[in-house]
């Protein structure tokens, strides 16, 4: 029987890097049955008193980016009375800089997510995304930073979103031997460009994964290993046309394949190791 477990998000910005904490952590525990509630923007004191009174009755555990000094007091207060379990991902990092550095934190919250010139380049690098996805604008492939090619199913849109929120402009182009390249892909710096292709075995079970959650028949030419294959031969000859970047999104999550990317290409600072 799977055991369950509550874990209550709590920030007083918008409670993203608490999320992605508290998720990458819980990860680690298949065998929980997870629940997370998410309570950005804590503001007063009232809120915080019914959100600890709500995590006592559910027996959450409370993982918190609280930058206030009166509002984490008042969260170890409560826990550590009503013998809720806490965790603090901010300040003992921030509490050990300022003893080495001998420098007082502002404790201002929501730094990170200032409107600054970064922040707008994040939203006109998801804009151009999104109105590049899946070759829909092939003249746009001359403005992106970088460019993805590949067969379906191989993490070409979720992959470009997620590189856009680090400011990268991304054009993708699905490869369908039936279909023709675009004349603008030639013109483009294979250097900014990337390949991607995937393993048969797994093709074929997400392939058929999708046409069975359609409703559909599973067993169809886009599930086909003949077809298939056929599709793998006809992008890995494109790419050794471009003469670009090729990686193999088998087994790797998406953020695992973003940073392969700017790794590989030296985008946003990442350097070859």
């Amino acid at each position: 029987m799977t055991q369950k477990q509550d874990v209550f998000v709590l920030s007083d910005a918008a409670g993203e890097t608490a999320q992605r904490v508290a998720r990458a952590a819980f990860s680690q525990f298949p065998m929980l049955d997870i629940e997370y509630s998410k309570f950005p923007f804590v503001k007063n004191d009232s809120q915080l008193e019914n959100i600890l009174k709500l995590a006592k009755e559910k027996d959450a555990v409370i993982i918190h980016t609280l930058v206030s000094k009166e509002t984490i007091n008042a969260v170890e207060d409560f826990c550590q009375n009503n013998d809720v379990t806490y965790y603090d991902i901010l300040n003992p990092i921030i509490g050990t800089f300022s003893q080495m550095k001998g420098v007082n934190p502002l404790r201002k919250k929501g730094l990170t997510h200032n409107l600054d010139s970064e922040y707008f380049d994040m939203i006109s690098a998801m804009e151009f995304t999104l109105t590049n996805d899946d070759g829909k604008n092939p003249k746009g492939f001359l403005d992106a930073d970088l460019v993805l090619l590949g067969i379906s199913r191989t993490s070409k849109t979720p992959l470009s979103l997620y590189l856009a929120n680090k400011n990268i402009k991304v054009a993708n182009l699905p490869l369908v031997p039936t279909a023709s390249i675009p004349d603008e892909l030639w013109k483009v710096d294979p250097k900014k460009i990337v390949g991607l292709t995937n393993d048969m075995n797994v093709l074929l079970k997400i392939r058929r994964q999708r046409m069975i959650a359609y409703g559909l028949d599973p067993d169809t030419a886009y599930s086909a290993e003949g077809e298939i294959q056929k599709e793998l031969d006809y992008s890995n000859n494109i790419y050794n046309k471009l003469g670009c970047l090729v990686i193999n999104t088998a087994d790797r999550s998406i953020e695992e394949t973003a940073a392969l990317i700017m790794e590989q290409l030296n985008i946003n600072g990442y350097q070859k190791s």
